[in-house]
């Protein structure tokens, strides 16, 4: 069975860092684009960083050098390191993983951003 398991979320004080994990029961994991997604109360969801399956990245602007993203193919992990942290970046975090018509979510991990 295929699951993605989000981890790392919590609270921290604006200016903080975190460190989300995503943990995939996939096969053929390396050959995923792996992405983290992002959804605040009462907004759409939105794309927050993505790695393909050749390393690529690409980020939000918002969080364009204060986020990076990479990838364990062998721990079948990605995580995605935040730093300098704003309470707009309050949300759910999603974990996402796509090759051709197959994609996963992940239940998401709470991040909240607050003094």
């Amino acid at each position: 069975q295929v699951s993605l398991v989000e981890s790392g979320g919590g609270l921290v004080q604006p200016g903080g860092s975190l460190r989300l994990s995503c943990a995939a029961s996939i096969s053929i994991f390396s050959a995923y684009t792996v992405a983290w997604y992002r959804q605040a109360p009462g907004k759409q969801r939105e794309l927050v960083a993505r790695i393909t399956s050749g390393g690529m990245t690409n980020f939000a602007d918002s969080v364009k050098g204060r986020f990076t993203i990479s990838r364990d193919n062998a721990k079948k992990t990605v995580v995605l390191p935040m730093n300098s942290l704003k309470p707009e970046d309050t949300a759910v975090y999603y974990c996402y993983a796509r090759m051709s018509t197959r994609d996963y979510w992940g239940q998401g991990t709470q991040v909240t951003v607050s003094s």
